[in-house]
């Protein structure tokens, strides 16, 4: 009898540690939804060389800390092989309409945000880009975009498909209330439902 307890001890330890095994193998997977405001470090314009003079200090690249506008934020889709490189190119705050059929609602503003898009990955990109974006201002309230086109330039394509190494370039527009002071922009890949979203700071 306690020979058979002792084997049954034995077992449950064993297995206690396959699953532990087991679970840690896949907590190290990015599973969870992540917020990331870091911007891709930009390289160095003198770095043309790996020769530097022996008195001479490498030279740092200064990274901000959260991203803004000008930035670019490196994403992953929810396919192996789906990535991209978003930049948030130009803010216009308040943004004109380009015609006399799409105006702000009473008492709104029109804002745009240039989106530029390029696919690092392996995989082909095939979204509505505009479905992945909002921005919120500084009451912590989050508009969706609208369909409007605006002077400041063509409005991001409903359809983009993009090869590994080609890009789009477009802009997305919001409506949000006049004295509304917007304080980030967010996009995430997959219409919106990727894990991993990125986020600039405007104000």
């Amino acid at each position: 009898m306690y020979h058979r307890t002792r084997i049954r001890l034995a077992a449950t330890v064993a297995a206690a540690g396959i699953c532990a095994l087991g679970l840690t193998a896949c907590d190290s997977g990015d599973s969870g939804d992540t917020v990331t405001d870091k911007p891709k470090a930009k390289a160095s314009a003198s770095a043309t060389t790996d020769e530097k003079p022996a008195a001479e200090k490498p030279e740092k690249t200064a990274t901000p800390g959260v991203a803004k506008a000008g930035d670019t934020i490196a994403l992953k889709g929810l396919e192996d092989g789906s990535k991209l490189d978003v930049t948030v190119v130009k803010v216009a705050d308040p943004a004109k309409s380009s015609d006399e059929f799409s105006t702000p609602g009473s008492g709104k503003r029109f804002v745009g945000v240039q989106f530029k898009l390029v696919n690092t990955g392996t995989a082909a990109y095939s979204d509505s880009p505009a479905n992945g974006a909002k921005i919120t201002d500084t009451d912590g309230q989050q508009f969706q975009p609208t369909f409007a086109d605006i002077t400041a330039g063509p409005s991001m394509s409903s359809d983009v498909r993009l090869k590994p190494g080609a890009k789009a370039l477009g802009w997305v527009v919001f409506e949000v209330p006049k004295g509304s002071k917007t304080d980030t922009v967010q996009f995430a890949m997959n219409s919106g439902m990727a894990n991993q979203t990125g986020e600039w700071k405007l104000s």
